[in-house]
């Protein structure tokens, strides 16, 4: 897959130095993050069979007791908390 010239471009506008692609808050562990975010959240649609918030989903209460977990990388660390079923109890 292709990534648009375009979008690098309009991800870079406000480049300046290294720090701003790799540093704490650089644009590659932001990109790093929204992908997985976005990874986890078609892997969960998938395995659920249902959209989050779907209507499919309401008569299940779930809550957001699920243990922290965190990815290590060579972009750093990201941290989240998933969502827990209440028939996992």
């Amino acid at each position: 897959m292709a990534i648009d010239k375009k979008l690098i471009e309009q991800l870079l506008t406000d480049y300046q130095k290294p720090e701003d692609i790799i540093g704490e808050n650089g644009l590659l562990k932001q990109l790093t993050k929204a992908i997985l975010e976005r990874a986890l959240q078609a892997e969960l649609t998938e395995h659920l069979g249902y959209e989050k918030h779907g209507p499919a989903g309401h008569p299940r209460a779930t809550r957001a007791t699920g243990k922290q977990k965190t990815l290590q990388g060579d972009f750093g660390s990201w941290s989240w908390r998933p969502a827990r079923s209440s028939r996992q109890l």
